[in-house]
């Protein structure tokens, strides 16, 4: 599977938290998400390992394993079944890995 550049696409997941799948394989899946100013993902867990990359924004990382500011250029990774959740500090750009696939987030 191949994807080239292209802003159309993005699915308002919750309010202000818009994602897009990249690609994806048998194992793994892709995903880049566009997240605004004040938005929260709610503390949840979910089966798949997710590993992310800050490309650009701020966001308040918390949960089982407790609270962290990322920034530009930093990376984290949350084993499945952690509970964790987020607050947008400024608007952001992520890419963000799970393993294996979600499938709630399939096209």
């Amino acid at each position: 599977m191949f994807y080239q550049p292209d802003m159309s696409g993005f699915e308002e997941r919750l309010p202000g938290i818009f994602m897009k799948v990249l690609s994806y394989g048998d194992n793994s899946m892709l995903c880049e998400f566009h997240l605004k100013q004040g938005a929260v993902i709610p503390a949840h867990q979910h089966p798949q390992e997710q590993t992310g990359y800050m490309v650009s924004g701020s966001l308040r990382f918390f949960g089982e394993v407790g609270e962290m500011v990322v920034v530009a250029g930093s990376s984290w990774s949350f084993k499945g079944g952690v509970i964790h959740g987020a607050e947008v500090l400024i608007d952001s750009v992520v890419i963000e890995v799970f393993s294996p696939v979600r499938e709630d987030y399939l096209p």
